[in-house]
């Protein structure tokens, strides 16, 4: 078993730590409390290849592992969650949703574009929309129809909750095609986000990830042709639990990010300040806290990596995704809590950072399956 990064890999960790530093880092306090969308970083970081990191060349996207994905969205995540959870939709959601089920009409249509994310200066970016105001971890039951009328369907309803909804050119909705057949009956389809019908809610305002460009998206008799149907009919669920189960990578990654970031922060603010007459790092109380920060952190970081490896090497990763998610999210919390505790009061004001941190990571145990659907993912897994 090696544990052994390749100097590619290595590379790309790199470029997303000086990105993340000199791209992400100034700034960063502002657009979290203005809820300022920042479209110009995530045009930069297209011309690295990051909006399509996994997205073959074939269709414009940069071709790297997943292993370098994981890499790249944990060093945006120590300093950015906002661009990193667009980022992740793009790469997890949209671009491999695409390449993997849609057609080769489609791919060349829509994937080529959303890979690159830079096209003559302007962003192209996709958004996902699965969530209704009654359909979260239910996803089962949609109320957003999709009405087949010969060419074309007609599709009606809201989703919520849509991360890239505003930003994005190109939506993947899930909508229901016939009641009566449940899951069964569910379709995806590829929505131009400029399509007569289509009316973006206004921003968010959230407690975390408030640089991330999230809206409700409703839909009003919107046409769709039938050709942007992604695979045969019925298959819009499957679609989207295929594709959410990737999208569990890139968040795990993103909590790890955070619990890094957090914990790097309060490690170097353990050797600054002293108490007592020495730094507080060598007081054991603060010792044990980092101590036990390190030891999550690592094993959330490991886990990362196998769901990852499993996903490259064509293994059923859904399981090790699940738990990637599932502690990785809960260390980010933990962690930044800590980070918080380390830093006293002066982790209570925003520029330190961690308090920052601790409400972006909330939203990594809810978004892309809450912890609670990930604990059954599992829990049906090893009792079959």
């Amino acid at each position: 078993m090696d544990f052994k990064l390749t100097d590619e890999q290595l590379m790309i960790q790199t470029a997303a730590r000086e990105f993340a530093q000199l791209q992400c880092l100034p700034g960063v306090i502002e657009r979290d409390e203005k809820q300022i969308v920042g479209k110009d970083i995530l045009l930069a970081l297209s011309n690295l290849g990051f909006l399509g990191m996994m997205t073959s060349p074939t269709y414009g996207g940069a071709g790297m592992d997943t292993i370098s994905y994981v890499l790249a969205m944990e060093e945006i995540s120590k300093i950015d969650s906002s661009i990193s959870v667009a980022m992740s939709v793009n790469n997890s959601l949209v671009c491999w949703g695409l390449e993997h089920f849609g057609s080769e009409h489609q791919k060349q249509k829509y994937l080529t574009h959303l890979a690159q994310g830079n096209i003559d200066g302007q962003l192209h970016i996709g958004a996902f929309l699965l969530s209704e105001p009654e359909a979260g971890s239910d996803a089962t039951h949609q109320h957003t129809s999709a009405v087949d009328n010969g060419d074309h369907y007609v599709i009606n309803g809201v989703k919520n909750w849509i991360t890239n909804g505003s930003t994005a050119s190109i939506y993947l909705v899930i909508a229901q095609t016939d009641y009566t057949k449940g899951h069964k009956g569910i379709n995806a389809f590829i929505v131009e986000k400029d399509t007569p019908g289509i009316t973006v809610g206004v921003k968010e305002n959230k407690m975390g990830i408030r640089g991330s460009d999230t809206h409700a998206v409703s839909f009003a008799d919107v046409k769709v042709p039938k050709e942007n149907r992604i695979g045969e009919d019925g298959f819009g669920f499957n679609f989207a639990m295929k594709t959410l189960n990737g999208g569990r990578i890139g968040i795990a990654a993103q909590a790890l990010g955070i619990a890094s970031g957090a914990y790097e922060l309060a490690l170097a603010y353990s050797k600054q300040r002293k108490t007592f007459g020495k730094p507080i790092h060598e007081h054991q109380a603060i010792q044990f806290k980092l101590a036990e920060m390190a030891t999550k952190i690592e094993t959330a970081r490991l886990l990362c990596y196998k769901a990852a490896w499993e996903k490259d090497n064509h293994l059923d990763y859904t399981t090790t995704a699940a738990m990637a998610k599932l502690h990785a999210s809960d260390t980010a919390m933990w962690v930044t809590t800590e980070a918080v505790q380390i830093h006293g009061g002066y982790g209570f004001v925003k520029e330190f950072h961690v308090e920052r941190l601790m409400r972006d990571a909330k939203i990594t145990q809810i978004y892309e399956g809450t912890s609670e659907i990930q604990k059954m993912v599992i829990g049906r897994s090893i009792t079959r």
